[in-house]
């Protein structure tokens, strides 16, 4: 969408919104959440990031709120892919993750904002409405403490862990949290032998041998807690 076009949108007419989640329970609740607020017009939905390009070039929204943890290619893949489709879509992360590797991924892959679920109504609301301006929004309970021990002397973890590719970051996820090879495809509906191939480069990029020390890496992170 071009971002005239959009900014001459958002002027004239109440803010767009596609949600992307695949539980309709918690759809639903985005759905009444967001209705409420005057200033939020169509709400539109996906349950998974595969049908995400096709939606959003039908009904063009101005905002799309991801969820990260989805079946298939996952909130981050799906962020990058969208941008790649269209440079100007404002995508708003709303995650159960509220771990600062969570922010600085969704942030990479080119979100224009991170709220947690576990935040309050209004919180959703303005962050809506924020980027939906062209702002940045990090709820502010995710930004981290400068004196924060997690983000003293890990710096060469965070760096072995950005090269990892969006789609390697969501299975180093799965496995760090102990989930089997074959639950890992399961989950992200993807062959065993794919995923095995992906454990065993995410491994030899980490320079690690064991599940152990991945998730000993995604603890010093904070991905996941110990």
């Amino acid at each position: 969408m071009d971002a005239v076009y959009r900014e001459e949108s958002m002027t004239n007419n109440k803010i767009s919104v596609l949600l992307v989640d695949d539980h309709q329970v918690v759809r639903a609740g985005f759905r009444m959440l967001l209705s409420t607020q005057p200033f939020i017009g169509e709400i539109m939905d996906v349950d998974r990031g595969e049908l995400v390009a096709q939606e959003y070039e039908r009904v063009q929204p101005d905002v799309v709120v991801m969820d990260l943890s989805m079946p298939g290619i996952g909130g981050l893949e799906t962020i990058r892919r969208l941008h790649k489709q269209d440079a100007n879509a404002v995508v708003l992360v709303y995650s159960i993750h509220d771990e600062a590797i969570y922010v600085e991924r969704a942030l990479q892959a080119g979100a224009s904002g991170y709220v947690s679920k576990n935040s309050a109504a209004e919180v959703l609301a303005e962050a809506v409405k924020s980027v939906a301006e062209g702002k940045r929004y990090i709820e502010e309970k995710l930004l981290p403490e400068v004196d924060d021990v997690r983000f003293v002397d890990v710096e060469h973890y965070r760096e072995v862990v950005d090269l990892l590719s969006p789609r390697e970051f969501d299975v180093f996820c799965r496995l760090a949290r102990g989930n089997t090879a074959h639950e890992v495809a399961a989950e992200m509906h993807l062959g065993y032998k794919t995923v095995a191939n992906y454990n065993t480069q995410i491994k030899a990029k980490l320079k690690v041998n064991t599940a152990a020390e991945l998730a000993n890496i995604a603890v010093v992170l904070g991905i996941i807690k110990p």
